[in-house]
């Protein structure tokens, strides 16, 4: 039960907070949109005017702070995005977490291939077996032989867990020694 109301606050605070950054952004658009007006109506003003005395106004009054603007509005418009961007990663991270499955009984873990077939991709860092599911189907899948995987530079895949050849295990485990005879 308090684990639903957790996950309802959750939800309800990132869609708040998801909520909370479209106002930045607007804002940051009516900057940028007001600056470059500003700035326009400065150098249309500006550009009007021969002398430098009569160009002071317009620079004073409408284009130095159509540049605020426009630098203001870059900043809300980066802190928004970058907001936003946050708010989607928690909400992906919550999702993730909450679709985690119910604690299932534990099994060996068991290869999922058993070819003895041993592969590689070149340019890759793992060995496979012929039927691992990374492999499997690829064209560019070549076969690796003894040397490349005495030198070390590739390792066995962790999901068909191949073994280097002539050290794969027997089929049936070795008979017990017989007790020594007693006197």
């Amino acid at each position: 039960m308090r684990a639903a109301r957790t996950d309802t606050t959750d939800s309800a605070s990132r869609s708040a907070r998801l909520r909370a950054v479209h106002p930045a952004l607007w804002a940051a658009f009516a900057a940028l949109a007001a600056g470059a007006v500003l700035c326009v109506i400065g150098w249309y003003g500006i550009s009007g005017e021969r002398f430098a005395e009569r160009q002071l106004p317009y620079l004073a009054s409408c284009t130095v702070p159509g540049a605020a603007l426009i630098v203001a509005g870059t900043l809300l418009l980066t802190h928004g995005r970058s907001t936003l961007a946050a708010a989607r990663v928690e909400e992906l991270y919550g999702l993730l977490v909450a679709a985690e499955p119910a604690a299932a009984p534990e099994r060996p873990p068991t290869a999922m291939a058993t070819s003895g077939e041993l592969l590689m991709v070149p340019g890759g860092t793992l060995w496979h077996r012929a039927d691992c599911p990374l492999v499997a189907g690829k064209p560019e899948a070549v076969p690796a032989d003894a040397t490349i995987l005495s030198q070390g530079d590739l390792g066995p895949c962790p999901i068909c867990e191949p073994r280097p050849p002539g050290t794969d295990l027997p089929d049936e485990p070795p008979a017990a020694p017989d007790p020594a005879p007693e006197r």
